[in-house]
């Protein structure tokens, strides 16, 4: 059971729910420990006190506000827990908005709300249940770590749900990163859709979406673990080489069908014409041949020549007029 990391209240109106906040995520990531290199022995930070000279423990070490270089205001957990703030001890709905109206990018980690005790049982079912009909998300304020937030409350099955919020002037704005003005197509348009539609699936479950990075990493530590040999480095895919946007958007969507066990065809992809390369047996000097091949060229041009005359001497033979001999009758 993860641990409480706040207790409160969330207001709803005059509706009061007392709730335990706990984290919603789990952080399942290799880490790692500073080392000296040359013994191995662990380099840790320690808390110096800058006056005194030394080490002070965590029992020594409170919170405070540096008012001036020789001026600090303590404060202490009494303090933070004393807040003249009403979202210091409540999570504070103040609006009820659609999903979609809420930009991504405000929201940030998730922790679930655990109902504290049995008085808390049915206004926690209430609020849940109305949230989950009205297909909407409430928007609070909440105090935690020395300054107020705004949260999102929303439901996953039958358990709230509460999710930091950045505060608008949080946001920075994206204008001077936009790309400079082009024209996109219709036909573009209805690739890349064509694309998204293969590649459109209900839920993130699966392979694909595990943590490789520290499951090879894993490996690593077991290989050198074991003193043997690290585990080979996959060669990645060399890229295709795709001349136009529609040959990428096209040759995507193929691979996406094939990857699915579907039909693919082949992929149109439309390429320059590279230029014809002559193998370097059949280059030659200019003005120079192979000697076979100038032969054989040779006597198709004696052949010609002759073949030539032969025709023109039968052509002027059969023009010119023929010779009869004359006869003289005899005398009697």
């Amino acid at each position: 059971m993860p641990r409480t990391i706040w207790s409160g209240a969330i207001s709803f109106g005059l509706v009061t729910v007392p709730i335990n906040v706990v984290s919603a995520t789990e952080d399942h990531s290799i880490r790692f420990h500073q080392f000296h290199t040359t013994d191995m022995g662990r380099v840790r930070y320690r808390k110096i006190c800058e006056l005194e000279d030394r080490e002070v423990s965590q029992d020594e070490i409170g919170k405070g506000y540096e008012l001036t270089k020789t001026q600090v205001i303590p404060i202490t957990e009494e303090d933070l827990r004393n807040l003249p703030l009403p979202t210091a001890k409540a999570i504070e709905i103040d609006a009820f908005v659609p999903l979609a109206s809420i930009d991504p990018i405000r929201i940030g980690e998730g922790y679930y709300l655990q109902p504290a005790g049995k008085v808390a049982a049915k206004p926690y079912k209430l609020l849940a249940q109305a949230l989950g009909r009205s297909s909407k998300v409430a928007v609070a304020k909440y105090a935690w770590s020395g300054r107020e937030r705004l949260g999102l409350l929303r439901v996953k099955g039958d358990v709230l749900v509460l999710h930091a919020m950045r505060w608008p002037d949080e946001i920075r704005s994206p204008k001077e990163l936009l790309p400079p003005p082009v024209e996109v197509s219709d036909e573009e348009i209805e690739g890349a859709l064509a694309l998204m539609e293969t590649m459109t699936r209900e839920d993130l479950e699966g392979e694909e979406f595990q943590d490789r990075y520290t499951e090879a990493m894993a490996q690593i530590i077991e290989a050198k673990r074991e003193e043997k040999p690290l585990p080979e480095v996959p060669e990645p895919e060399a890229p295709a080489q795709v001349l136009d946007l529609m040959a990428a958007l096209s040759e995507s969507v193929q691979k996406a069908k094939a990857s699915r066990g579907e039909e693919a065809g082949p992929a149109e992809v439309h390429r320059l014409p590279e230029p014809k390369k002559t193998p370097a047996a059949k280059r030659q000097p200019a003005g120079k041949q192979p000697a076979k091949k100038a032969a054989a060229k040779k006597a198709t041009a004696k052949k010609a020549t002759a073949e030539k005359a032969t025709a023109e001497k039968a052509t002027a033979e059969k023009a010119a007029p023929k010779k009869t001999a004359s006869r003289r009758p005899r005398s009697a």
